[in-house]
């Protein structure tokens, strides 16, 4: 017989982040209906991003009307931006990546999106310089009652086709996130 003792946090490896995280009053992981954390999912290749680099609504506009049309499916829609910095995971680079835009952020849930996802540690930008950090992203997405998924990977193998996306998380009475087993099975939705 095996057993084994896990000590994790809440935003360990791929997880996700609940209202709750930025918001007060917000939903936790428990109080959030599971059929939130599956989704059809738009992948935006924004690799051409370079360190720090911000990505704007006009990085991801071209993808309008296929998130519109996946917001309408069973399951709605997310939307996952492939940084490609998930190759960093474990390098000090890991924390130089590109970021979202508030705008383009509050655009995404305009359209129904209810999840947006990053392979790499954030969608706001990371400060290790010791001044505060701008979490726009963070509070105009879980504000809304959405969701944050972070730290995903392969995200290079959703790019072409339709796929429905598992972002279940771990119920966790009262917390603000958790760490997630994320995956994806091919659909074939029509267009």
């Amino acid at each position: 017989m095996n057993v084994q003792s896990i000590s994790l946090g809440s935003h360990t490896g791929t997880h996700i982040d609940a209202p709750y995280h930025f918001v007060e009053k917000g939903l936790t992981v428990d109080q959030i209906p599971l059929s939130t954390f599956l989704g059809n999912v738009v992948v935006i290749d924004v690799t051409s991003k370079g360190p720090k680099e911000k990505i704007a609504w006009a990085d991801i506009s071209a993808h309008e009307d296929a998130i519109r049309h996946k917001a309408t499916l069973e399951h709605g829609v997310f939307v996952f931006l492939r940084t490609g910095w998930s190759k960093y995971w474990g390098t000090g680079n890991y924390y130089h990546h590109p970021f979202l835009e508030r705008d383009a952020a509050k655009k995404l849930l305009e359209l129904g999106v209810k999840a947006i996802g990053v392979d790499s540690l954030s969608p706001d930008e990371t400060r290790l310089d010791g001044d505060t950090p701008d979490f726009g992203v963070h509070e105009v997405v879980l504000g809304a009652g959405a969701i944050l998924a972070e730290n995903l990977t392969h995200l290079d193998a959703l790019q072409q086709g339709d796929w429905l996306v598992s972002l279940a998380p771990l119920k966790l009475d009262g917390c603000d996130g958790s760490p997630v087993r994320a995956f994806a099975w091919s659909t074939h939705a029509s267009h």
